[in-house]
């Protein structure tokens, strides 16, 4: 990884403490990839100086770099193990698809906007991450050519869990999503047991909508 301040890496190690483990995150591998992934990196330079805020940040296409506590959240619940592979729904900036890349084996990552999926792909190989796939793409479809997926995860807010995506899911896999309308969505972890979807409310959230066609 390129060389970084140690400024940089203590912001980082103050918002995993101040931000994450007092709020309750446990899970030790998640709280050090937070530790590791240079956020700042992926976040526009107008922006910078908010990098390790306890808030969202805008970027290009009216998208947002999701608060660090929402995205510890998610990957927590995940459970993820390093022989793993990761669907993405939702590129972004990549500053989740670095974390992902750091948890498990390979991460293929969806983005329907090209501008995005090229500059967060520029991000990650500059950043040495060569376990991450990025497909320009309609994400509530997934990426069945890769599939089963030992877990899934959207960055983006769905009516209803997709068909498509939970179809990818291996069995006993697990997908974090936020559901429900701009004002009311909910973090849901849908667990595959049998074929059937068993569904967990995590927490109130707010998303981008998930955007299918």
């Amino acid at each position: 990884m390129p060389f970084e301040s140690d400024s940089a890496a203590a912001e980082r190690q103050n918002m995993v403490e101040a931000q994450l483990r007092s709020r309750g995150i446990r899970d030790e591998a998640v709280l050090a990839a937070m530790a590791r992934v240079p956020r700042h990196e992926f976040i526009p330079a107008e922006f910078r100086d908010r990098s390790y805020g306890d808030h969202p940040i805008p970027i290009a296409e009216n998208q947002t770099v999701s608060q660090p506590y929402i995205v510890a959240v998610m990957l927590e619940a995940l459970r993820l193990q390093p022989s793993q592979t990761v669907l993405e729904i939702g590129t972004g900036s990549g500053y989740q698809t670095a974390l992902l890349a750091e948890l498990s084996a390979h991460v293929y990552s969806m983005e329907r906007h090209a501008s995005l999926a090229a500059s967060a792909q520029e991000t990650l190989t500059r950043l040495l991450y060569s376990n991450v796939t990025i497909v320009v793409g309609d994400g509530s479809k997934g990426l069945p050519e890769h599939a089963p997926y030992s877990a899934v995860i959207v960055s983006a807010a769905a009516a209803e869990i997709p068909p498509a995506l939970f179809g990818q899911l291996a069995e006993a896999g697990r997908m974090l999503i936020p559901v429900g309308p701009p004002d009311a969505q909910q973090l849901q972890l849908v667990q595959k047991q049998q074929g059937n979807p068993v569904v967990t409310t995590l927490e109130n959230c707010r998303f981008v909508p998930l955007i299918s066609g």
